[in-house]
């Protein structure tokens, strides 16, 4: 590697580092296990991390079949398709919010057949789950659909020239060939919904043991007391950290 590589990499390392590095200059150490186990701190990091788990298995159960039609799909409307499925990754997230809001809200074209059937979606723990899954699910079909493409269709070929059907073609050639792909995938996918806020607080609202995520949790914490702010959000930073480091390197190597 070029010599000269070094000096921006180590900047950018600064970049991402320093910044979360600054927060432990910010609480006191002293008060730092009671901020942490706190009832508001431990309430929000549960609903965090079960509302991550539901929106990473809905996004694999309804993305992992999107990302095939787009990767093994000859029509010319896939280009478009995936600009929109690809949308949540450059939209500001209260966009999302507001779009999702506006359709499955009480007079949206949707949320009125919902309504009347006696269900309502906004501001309620379902409303967490859409929102992060509209955030997250990109994350996951993108690498999906690279690693289908990547690994091209000439092994499903071959098993179906010795008599494998599509299903049986599915789950013991394609799935094993994306794996790794399809691990790492997850691992992201559950981290950025892990740190949702923008969609989750425009379509879902900040309610207490009922849509107050973690990062909303740091918002409105952070309005009365900037230590407990900080200490969710070295609590959210460990969380992610742990997540990242631990399972993805797993997940690459196919070994989870």
């Amino acid at each position: 590697m070029p010599g000269v590589l070094w000096a921006p990499a180590v900047l950018a390392l600064a970049l991402v580092v320093l910044p979360v590095l600054g927060l432990l200059t910010r609480v006191d150490p002293a008060r730092l296990p009671g901020l942490l186990l706190s009832p508001a701190a431990l309430d929000a990091l549960w609903l965090s991390v079960v509302t991550g788990l539901i929106s990473t298995a809905l996004s694999l159960v309804i993305g992992g079949p999107l990302a095939l039609v787009l990767a093994r799909s000859r029509m010319r409307a896939v280009r478009v398709v995936r600009a929109f499925v690809l949308l949540p990754l450059v939209l500001p997230p209260v966009v999302g919010g507001l779009a999702l809001l506006y359709l499955l809200g009480r007079t949206g074209p949707l949320g009125q057949f919902l309504d009347a059937a006696g269900l309502r979606l906004p501001y309620t723990t379902a409303a967490v789950v859409l929102a992060q899954t509209f955030v997250a699910m990109p994350f996951l079909v993108v690498g999906l659909e690279g690693a289908l493409r990547t690994a091209g269709g000439r092994y499903e070929q071959v098993a179906a020239t010795l008599g494998a059907g599509p299903w049986l073609t599915f789950r013991r050639v394609t799935v094993p060939l994306v794996l790794p792909a399809l691990g790492s995938g997850l691992v992201l996918t559950f981290a950025r919904a892990l740190g949702e806020f923008g969609a989750t607080i425009t379509f879902a609202g900040s309610l207490q043991g009922t849509t107050r995520t973690l990062p909303l949790a740091i918002y409105n914490t952070a309005q009365s007391d900037v230590d407990a702010a900080v200490a969710m959000s070295l609590l959210l930073v460990v969380v992610a950290v742990v997540v990242i480091a631990v399972a993805r390197p797993k997940a690459v190597e196919g070994r989870w």
